[in-house]
Formats: C-alpha cells, sequence, structure tokens
C-alpha cells in the first residue's frame, strides 16, 4: 500500500475559498466528466442540498460537484456560484433545453467564530472552482476547514481548533481518498491508543475535560450545544460504483468518524459523507471499504494536527 495525494484520483479537481476576516469557508470538489455518488447524512443537525438525487432510485447518475461549506443553511448559497461556473464550462446534465450542473453540497456551523454576517455565497462558490486543481493543498486552516473547531461541551472558550484533512492510499491500480472538514462536538481520538489530541479543555486550558465523561457525570441535565458542529467528508476512488455501491460505501466510511470522534453523530452534529466513483477500476468492494475507513480516519487527525489556532483558540500544535 502506497500514500498518495487525494488529487492523484483520476477526474477529480479540489478547491478552496475564504474569507480570513469572516473566518468562514468554502471548498469544492468537481467531477467536470461526471461521478457516481452517494451519501449517509448522521446526527440530529444536517444541512445539505441535492442529497436526494443521490439515492439509486432517482433518475440522474451522475453528479458534477460536490461543495463543502461553512456558514451554517447560508452556507448553501456557495453551490448557486459552483452552478454558474459549471454552466459556464459547459458542464452539465442533458435536458434539452439546457446543460444542467448537478451540484450537491452540505454545510457545517461556524458562524459564531468570525463575521456571522459574511458567510461563504455565490462569488465564494464560484472562486473555489477558479482554485480547484489537482495538485497537492495544504491541510488545517483552509477552505471549509478555516472556521472549524472541536470539543464545545464546555463552550466556545474551552473548544480547539479543528480544520479540512486529506488521506489516500493505492493498491496496485485502486485509488481511495478522503477530505474532512472536522467540526465535531466531540473530542478528537488518537486511534492508536485511545487518547484525546484535541477537544474540550478544562479550566486550566492545558488538559482535556473528557465530553464523554461530561455526558455521564451530568446524564439527568438537559443539554443545548447546537452552535458550533458538524463534520463533512467525502471518499474518492476510481473504483467502479453503482449508486448503490457508492451510498454503501457512504455508510461504511462513518466508521472513520466513529473511530477518532468521541462522541460521533450528536444530535448536535449534523455528519455526512459523500462516497464518489470517479472511474472504472475493478476491485472488491471489501477493499474499497476498509481504504475508504482508513481515509476518514487519518483524514480527521491530518485536519486536526495541522490547523493553526486563532483568536484564542488553540490548536493541536499548541501542545506541542
Amino acid at each position: 500500500m502506497e500514500e498518495i495525494n487525494v488529487n492523484e484520483i483520476e477526474n477529480i479537481e479540489i478547491g478552496h475559498a475564504h474569507n480570513k476576516k469572516a473566518l468562514t469557508g468554502c471548498s469544492v470538489a468537481l467531477f467536470k466528466k461526471g461521478a457516481v455518488a452517494g451519501v449517509d447524512i448522521r446526527g440530529g443537525a444536517p444541512g445539505s442540498r441535492e442529497t436526494a438525487l443521490l439515492n439509486p432510485n432517482k433518475l440522474v447518475e451522475k453528479i458534477h460537484a460536490i461543495v463543502l461549506a461553512g456558514g451554517s443553511a447560508y452556507g448553501l448559497d456557495a453551490a448557486s456560484g459552483v452552478m454558474k461556473y459549471l454552466e459556464e464550462n459547459d458542464i452539465g446534465f442533458d435536458t434539452g433545453a439546457a446543460k444542467v450542473p448537478i451540484v450537491t453540497s452540505a454545510i457545517l456551523y461556524d458562524l459564531d467564530i468570525g463575521d456571522p454576517k459574511i458567510r461563504p455565497d455565490q462569488k465564494m462558490g464560484y472562486n473555489a472552482c477558479i482554485n480547484a486543481s489537482n495538485k497537492k493543498f495544504e491541510s488545517g486552516n483552509i477552505g471549509v476547514g478555516l472556521g472549524a473547531t472541536v470539543g464545545k461541551i464546555a463552550g466556545v472558550e474551552k473548544m480547539m481548533k479543528g480544520g479540512l484533512g486529506s488521506a489516500a492510499y493505492q493498491i496496485g491500480d485502486l485509488k481511495v481518498g478522503a477530505i474532512v472538514a472536522v467540526n465535531s462536538l466531540g473530542d478528537i481520538i488518537n486511534p492508536q491508543n485511545g487518547e484525546i489530541i484535541a477537544g474540550a479543555l478544562n479550566k486550566d486550558s492545558k488538559s482535556f475535560l473528557g465530553t464523554e465523561n461530561f455526558l455521564y457525570e451530568n446524564y439527568d441535565k438537559d443539554h443545548d450545544f447546537f452552535k458550533g458542529n458538524t463534520s463533512l467528508g467525502i471518499v474518492f476512488t476510481n473504483a467502479k460504483l453503482n449508486k448503490v455501491e457508492a451510498n454503501k460505501l457512504a455508510v461504511k466510511a462513518h466508521n472513520g468518524y466513529a473511530q477518532t470522534m468521541s462522541p460521533a453523530h450528536t444530535d448536535f452534529d449534523g455528519d455526512s459523507i459523500f462516497a464518489v466513483s470517479s472511474a472504472n477500476i475493478d476491485a472488491d468492494f471489501n477493499v474499497i471499504s476498509i481504504l475508504a475507513i482508513k481515509a476518514i480516519k487519518n483524514a480527521v487527525i491530518d485536519a486536526v494536527k495541522s490547523a493553526k489556532g486563532f483568536k484564542g483558540i488553540k490548536a493541536y500544535r499548541d501542545f506541542k
């Protein structure tokens, strides 16, 4: 097995745009030749666009882009800019009267980090497409990951910085990779030893509170931690998948969240993973699934370890 750059997977271009003042952004994956896709959405607070089309019983077989954005529901507007870019490049589902780009999207909540009046919009989505390429990008404070944070159980003053990460692997001619915007209510766990590497801090801001333990100790109290959550991921593969298999792969990939987020999929998260087939390599589905889980898991860790703190919010690297 060889570690590769996620952009080395065929027929994929990834781009980012963000506003450093507002501390929000978006990331786009373009599939100009079209790609089969599926999605699995968990947790109680998702926000998305055009995900119903990914159901195997729906007509459209291929999509042309996935947009991951901050800004809560406002951030869904970024997909309109991606639509504009694809239309200008004559890419879309041919209806006879026009080519309609099929653009799916999911959003995370970051309005409490920067300026809540500035959110990912049509212009930002368009710019992310302009920036898209098959070149390696830096992880951490980029695109949709700019305003991402983790560990909100003790309030925003004790949370830590999340970010956008990636990981990808190749076995023979099979390639599987992922990007993840890590913005969880829960802590981030090193899956090798179970230790917290980022999350809710204690009062001393030098040690971890432990989100699961906090919930256990306060099981008889009502909680409202809506603000600031939802992690978003995309699994990419050059393996040949149909829509049923793509949706099944998205389901399996959530194991990567479960191994690195404690807890994952809460009622205050809208955790989502898309799965995309961009080529026609024959491969065993079980192998694809194992690599997808591995890619999601290590993309989460990459996001946290690459992130930089700001505005008093500490990052993993501040403890090294």
